[in-house]
């Protein structure tokens, strides 16, 4: 019953010392005894070869190299395993069997589980050349927008088409396609009516990665709030808010509606601080002031510093103050900076910039060469109720 060679003298070992076992007890210990060997030199060659390359990897100091090596460490461990059953099962018929009604499942999820773990690898190793956290990181920002969002739609192709071929693996699942796809124009439009919003949420991630209307790290405003682009996903979009919320947006609405981006083509913000003094302020000591102000804060990147009258209003100026920052945490802190440092100057220095209210009081005396309505109201005000006197 069992083929001769290796199985053969496992055989032998076995009457030697438990004589008279059926043969489908010697069967069963000898297919779980070669599984189980097969699987421990499995383990320990994936264990040896892959520590061997460990120690190459640290002695180069390539961070790269030893994130490929940990991606792919887990699916080829499980994949020595798969190779090592298949051999096997070259001496066991009936582990060949099944083996065979299983492959079906296993080599997809195996081959699929790889191609994850190289795609990941790969898109993090890209993502280690571009750094984000440097002054004009414009470019790189682009370029980590690009590869999330290609590593999101790479992942859903490759996980939908190990499901098919593990689902096609089955007979009933693979004669279901079969007559599907003979009625082709019923098939589509099923097939599209279940898929409208996966379909439209891959669209929608190939629209943001192309034109990039928003990319990794911008300041944007939507719906009201202001924050950074956190993360892309395929379906949504996850905005950081300054008080450490999160908004999660649907990635269409970037598409479909209005939004500010701040940061479309630069990090570099241009700010403003409003200040109202009195009609009377001499503007020339908050000018110098302004300016030293501006130039001993580090977070002013030497751009732009401007002082401008905006507006003017019976009880007070309006003076528009500009100032320039790399990026719009850096710019949101210097208006905070400049903002109380002015007002602090001004009540210590010059108290009589700060915006008052002058209210004329004038008596039935100061009344008599306005006209009729205008005098009556004002003795009114000053106690007689007689406009005549």
């Amino acid at each position: 019953m069992l083929q001769c060679g290796i199985l053969s003298r496992m055989t032998d070992w076995i009457d030697s010392f438990a004589p008279g076992l059926p043969d489908w007890v010697q069967l069963l210990i000898v297919t779980a005894s070669s599984v189980l060997l097969a699987v421990i030199a499995a383990l320990v060659i994936h264990w040896a070869v892959f520590r061997l390359l460990f120690k190459m990897v640290k002695a180069s100091r390539n961070e790269a190299d030893d994130i490929v090596l940990r991606g792919l460490a887990a699916p080829t461990r499980f994949a020595l395993v798969a190779i090592a059953i298949v051999l096997a099962a070259r001496e066991i018929p009936e582990l060949t069997a099944f083996w065979n009604r299983i492959a079906g499942f296993v080599v997809p999820a195996l081959v699929g589980w790889i191609a994850i773990a190289v795609l990941h690898a790969l898109v993090k190793t890209l993502k280690l050349r571009n750094n984000i956290d440097t002054e004009d990181n414009l470019k790189a920002r682009s370029a980590q927008t690009r590869l999330t969002i290609f590593n999101r739609l790479a992942t859903f192709l490759i996980v939908f088409a190990t499901v098919g071929l593990m689902l096609l693996s089955i007979p009933g699942v693979r004669d279901v396609g079969v007559t599907l796809m003979a009625s082709a124009g019923l098939a589509a439009l099923a097939v599209g009516a279940a898929a409208q919003p996966a379909l439209k949420a891959l669209i929608s991630g190939v629209q943001l990665a192309l034109p990039e209307p928003i990319r990794i790290g911008d300041a944007v405003i939507i719906g009201g709030e202001w924050g950074w682009i956190e993360e892309i996903r395929t379906t949504y979009v996850v905005v950081k808010v300054w008080d450490e919320r999160r908004l999660v947006v649907p990635t269409t609405k970037f598409l479909e509606e209005i939004f500010q981006n701040w940061t479309k083509t630069t990090a570099q913000l241009l700010g403003t601080v409003y200040l109202y003094v009195d009609p009377t302020t001499k503007l020339d000591p908050i000018r110098q002031k302004f300016f030293a102000i501006v130039e001993d804060n580090q977070r002013w990147d030497g751009r732009v510093k401007h002082m401008q009258v905006t507006e003017l209003t019976r009880d007070a100026i309006e003076i528009r103050l500009l100032m320039t920052a790399k990026d719009s945490p850096t710019l949101y802190d210097l208006r905070c900076d400049v903002r109380e440092a002015l007002i602090e100057w001004l009540a210590e220095e010059m108290p009589e910039a700060i915006v008052r209210q002058r209210v004329l009081v004038s008596g039935a005396e100061q009344a008599k060469g306005l006209g009729p309505a205008s005098a009556e109201a004002l003795a009114q005000l000053g106690g007689t109720g007689n406009p005549a006197g």
